[in-house]
């Protein structure tokens, strides 16, 4: 026989419904009337455009912003002068939300429809002046709402510096700033809307600095010994040694120093190598593979080696109990419409992504949900979904089929249709946090997820050791 609820109660729960309705519906204005102030916080970050641990004009601004909304602030935690903690409330839980602002070097581009430079030393092609814009949006949007319904627990907003390269949150984790956090949030642009479970590969970079005798190339070549030969030897046998390793590895290097002059025999070379799995302990193999080979190359070249980890973060860790909460209310809040003068900057740019890019019109949508996603980036959230439980979201902040790191995202990024996008991951994230302050259960049905993915003999050990923050990695 079943089982029906009494009139009155069901009568209850809807009403409860349609309140709770209400509230989000309310937060989501209230962000939607303030949108223009946080579309200028993001514009300015995005002239900015500081690199890694050299976000100092673009801290601040974040800072003051959440300072002026009555949060507390801590700056230089776990080191680092450009990241801050912003606290408002007491209490469990504890709700995190994770912000990004440094940029990438060598992307200066112009917020206009073909490649131009607008001559700076770095852009922000990864869109982090929109990640750390709206996470500041949904900070003080949480604030707002814990203050007019008198809701109890702690919202607290991470300044998180240099995640390209830098891992600047594997510090903090290292630290412990984390520690007491519940459930922390995050989000990234793209090129599309989804918050289905995350996937992110396990990095370890380092800078390998080769030392050798400079001497005249022509007259006294026999004289010398070439740092640059030692780069080259090293290369050359991580190439080969790309034959022997996973296939679904990811070597990459760029020589940052290979000399002055020609006919000058160089007496300093360096090489800045990236190894990725998705799975840390590969990727320590890999690396130790890529030492021994530039070990070799001093070896062979006459030359001397150090080496310098500049990073490295864990693969990212789901969590499908935060996470299905996230992706339920991307759908409610919506994807990103362009209006007609946003769909000529898109239709401009999708001409220059090559064939097989998306429709347009595919901004609008949110992508289905999926519990599993194949990673190829990295990220040192990674290092957070290992500590806490971690969800995360995606919204279309760039023209669809745009790559990330690329002057079409640097572009985008810099107009109305990345603003768009970024109010979509700021509603987002407030009404996520909205329901797990108002239904702490999930905060223990997380936590407890996070031990059986991660296994019970967890011992979180940081891929880049104890070395200090690399606050000199970008200069």
């Amino acid at each position: 026989m079943k089982k029906f609820l009494p009139l009155g109660a069901l009568l209850l729960l809807c009403t409860m419904g349609i309140h709770a309705q209400k509230k989000k519906n309310d937060v989501i204005k209230a962000l939607e009337s303030k949108s223009e102030k946080y579309i200028e916080i993001a514009h300015e970050i995005w002239n900015l455009a500081e690199m890694g641990y050299l976000e100092e004009q673009s801290s601040a601004l974040l800072q003051k912003t959440l300072s002026d909304a009555g949060f507390s602030i801590e700056t230089g935690i776990a080191g680092i002068p450009t990241a801050f903690k912003a606290e408002y409330g007491s209490g469990y839980p504890v709700i995190g939300i994770l912000g990004e602002y440094d940029a990438l070097p060598g992307l200066s581009q112009e917020a206009v429809p073909e490649k131009k430079s607008a001559g700076k030393a770095a852009g922000h092609a990864c869109g982090h002046h929109l990640f750390g814009t709206a996470s500041t949006a949904a900070a003080i949007s949480v604030k707002d709402w814990m203050d007019t319904n008198n809701i109890k627990g702690t919202i607290r907003f991470y300044g998180c510096p240099a995640e390209e390269g830098g891992s600047g949150k594997v510090y903090m984790v290292r630290e412990g700033v984390f520690d007491d956090v519940d459930v922390a949030l995050h989000w990234h642009p793209s090129s599309a809307n989804a918050a289905s479970a995350g996937a992110a590969l396990a990095n370890k970079s380092a800078k390998f600095r080769f030392h050798g005798v400079s001497a005249h190339a022509a007259a006294a070549p026999q004289m010398g010994r070439s740092a640059l030969d030692g780069v080259e030897a090293m290369n050359a046998m991580v190439n080969m040694m790309r034959e022997h390793v996973p296939e679904d590895a990811r070597i990459h290097y760029v020589i940052t120093d290979g000399g002055k002059a020609p006919n000058v025999v160089p007496d300093f070379a360096e090489v800045y190598y990236y190894a990725r799995h998705n799975t840390r302990d590969v990727v320590v193999d890999i690396f130790d593979r890529i030492v021994k080979a530039a070990e070799g190359a001093a070896m062979g070249t006459g030359t001397t080696m150090e080496y310098e980890m500049i990073g490295g973060t864990h693969e990212l860790l789901p969590n499908l109990t935060v996470q299905k909460i996230m992706y339920d209310n991307l759908v409610k809040v919506g994807g990103v419409t362009y209006n007609e003068e946003e769909k000529v900057f898109a239709e401009k740019i999708s001409k220059t992504l090559g064939k097989g890019a998306p429709d347009i019109s595919s901004a609008e949508k949110i992508q289905p949900y999926k519990e599993t996603a194949n990673a190829f980036g990295s990220t040192d959230v990674g290092d957070v979904s290992f500590t806490v439980p971690t969800a995360g979201l995606g919204t279309a902040t760039w023209v669809p089929g745009t790559p990330a790191h690329s002057w079409q995202a640097v572009a985008a990024g810099g107009m109305s249709i990345g603003s768009k996008g970024m109010m979509v991951a700021a509603q987002t994230i407030a009404l996520t946090a909205m329901d797990i302050f108002e239904n702490p259960k999930t905060v223990e049905a997380a936590k407890k997820e996070l031990e059986e993915r991660r296994g019970k003999d967890f011992k979180y050990i940081p891929m880049l050791g104890n070395r200090p923050p690399a606050l000199d990695y970008r200069k």
